[in-house]
């Protein structure tokens, strides 16, 4: 399975924000099915909570389309989300968006609206500082 670009900028950033990558990658066998999230990770909260949980499929956008870079993007999301429902429903799915194709696009009305409609999770992070700038859940 290729590597998207970012991938060790995203994992380092998600260590220094205190998670632990438990996978890499979260692999799945679903039936005649072979899903490979980009990453799991976990971490402790409290000893009487356990952890947080979350998967992250990263994306980069480095299509020359914009809307075909979302379009792949929206369609693992969804996927992944009904995989992780059924396989580990405590674990969180998260898109990983470097911060300048969030500035530049997800800011316009219509992809607020996607993202609202379809309950997506965020992860904004900075490729080159290697850190996260932006939870939204």
């Amino acid at each position: 399975m290729a590597r998207d670009k970012f991938h060790d900028e995203v994992r380092l950033a998600l260590e220094s924000d205190g998670w632990q990558i438990t996978d890499d990658p979260l692999s799945f066998k679903i039936g005649k099915l072979q899903v490979q999230i980009d990453l799991g990770a976990e971490r402790v909260i409290a000893a009487e909570r356990g952890a947080d949980k979350i998967a992250v499929e990263i994306k980069t956008f480095g299509s020359p389309s914009f809307i075909t870079a979302l379009y792949e993007a929206v369609g693992k999301y969804v996927i992944y989300r009904s995989v992780l429902k059924e396989m580990q429903p405590e674990r969180m799915l998260f898109l990983a968006i470097p911060k300048s194709i969030f500035n530049r696009f997800f800011e316009e009305s219509v992809i607020q609206q996607l993202i609202q409609d379809e309950d997506f999770k965020i992860i904004i992070y900075d490729q080159h500082s290697q850190i996260i700038t932006k939870w939204i859940k």
